[in-house]
């Protein structure tokens, strides 16, 4: 009876090796890629086209019209302009600038921040409040948006769902809103 038993666990040990030595094998693990850099590229900018086209800027009741004026420096600071807060890390400016935030009434919870184009040494964080949009369960996440509310870039976020605000890493000033 033993010697039966580990024959028969050496048979289904051997066909076990044998199938996965089976399915490890196709053209791609027989050598190097073949596909061209320009061809990687193209595929990464058709995943992030793609990403961008499945998010939707998050429904919310109007907030009113609110503004916030600040100047910041070498040094850091953080403004708050209606729900919504900015944090500039220290080293992020290498000067003095007056900074201006808004928050922009409408059906989506969104900030503009000048001077336009301004951009940071080091990655500020906004947190956008959602407190006053509509119950969705999904993750939210800050995008960048233009001034009809297209998405023109995802954000790397962190969505504090218990709190219902959303963080983005942010580089430059423009407007930025809450999506799904």
């Amino acid at each position: 009876m033993w010697k039966w038993t580990r024959k028969a666990s050496a048979l289904v040990l051997g066909l076990v090796v044998l199938a996965a030595g089976v399915s490890c094998t196709s053209e791609e693990s027989l050598g190097p890629s073949t596909e061209q850099p320009s061809a990687l590229i193209a595929g990464t900018v058709d995943n992030v086209a793609t990403a961008l086209r499945n998010l939707h800027l998050l429904s919310c009741s109007t907030q009113p019209y609110a503004t916030s004026t600040r100047d910041v420096g070498p040094e850091g600071g953080t403004i708050t302009v209606g729900t919504h807060r900015l944090v500039i890390p220290a080293g992020a400016l290498s000067r003095r600038v007056t900074i201006r935030a808004e928050q922009v009434p409408g059906n989506v919870n969104s900030v503009r921040f000048s001077p336009e184009g301004l951009q940071f040494a080091r990655p500020a964080a906004v947190t956008l409040s959602y407190q006053n949009c509509s119950p969705l369960m999904l993750l939210k996440r800050v995008v960048y948006v233009d001034e009809k509310l297209r998405i023109l870039d995802l954000l790397p976020s962190l969505d504090k769902v218990f709190a219902k605000t959303v963080t983005g890493s942010i580089r430059h000033f423009s407007r930025y809103a809450v999506a799904w």
